[in-house]
């Protein structure tokens, strides 16, 4: 199985990569390709809401020049979307939603003249995020966004993996957190093989 992981953190070495670490890891060693691509350092302007993506069904068709149809690709070609990002005022960091917002034009080809498909029905997607408040009053309003972006997008929604931070001065990673993160790997493995079968 071939993951795609948007990372969406501006810290490279930041909670949200610690997370992702053991994760990944266990991803490897049942034998799936994890790719992650930071979205900070990435040039991703914000939809101009022009709907020339919608002539054509079967590519992306974003007339703006910048490093979207990479991961447009990246997206298209794998068998499981992983977004992870911190929490900032309640949602995700801003490369995060401009890639969300470019994705659900070129993905989704509902917006023309005639209603067209989805370029990525029936993908799986899951969530790994920190925030720094108790998750069900930080990651709340995420999660529930992205239910109804999977929902209209038509993809396969499988959950979501939220940790907290509770100070600049605490050590964020520890041994539960861990455990967590290897655990959530294995309950996506698990869903989309028995998916698959």
């Amino acid at each position: 199985m071939k993951i795609c992981i948007l990372q969406g953190s501006p810290r490279e070495n930041g909670n949200t990569a610690a997370v992702l670490k053991p994760f990944t890891r266990r991803m490897e060693e049942r034998g799936h390709t994890c790719e992650t691509i930071r979205l900070h350092g990435k040039v991703l302007n914000p939809c101009l809401a022009c709907r020339a993506c919608q002539k054509d069904w079967t590519i992306f068709g974003c007339v703006q020049k910048d490093d979207m149809q990479e991961i447009f690709d990246a997206v298209r070609a794998a068998d499981l979307l992983v977004l992870a990002t911190p929490i900032y005022a309640w949602y995700c960091t801003p490369p995060m939603k401009s890639a969300l917002d470019r994705l659900v034009y070129g993905m989704n080809k509902y917006y023309g003249e005639e209603k067209g498909p989805s370029l990525w029905a029936g993908k799986p997607l899951a969530l790994v995020t920190t925030c720094g408040y108790p998750p069900e009053k930080g990651a709340d309003l995420w999660e529930t966004g992205m239910r109804r972006y999977c929902r209209h997008s038509q993809l396969e929604y499988l959950g979501m993996l939220a940790e907290r931070h509770l100070g600049y001065d605490t050590v964020f990673m520890d041994q539960d957190k861990e455990v967590r993160a290897v655990a959530f790997a294995d309950e996506l493995c698990d869903q989309i093989e028995k998916n698959s079968r």
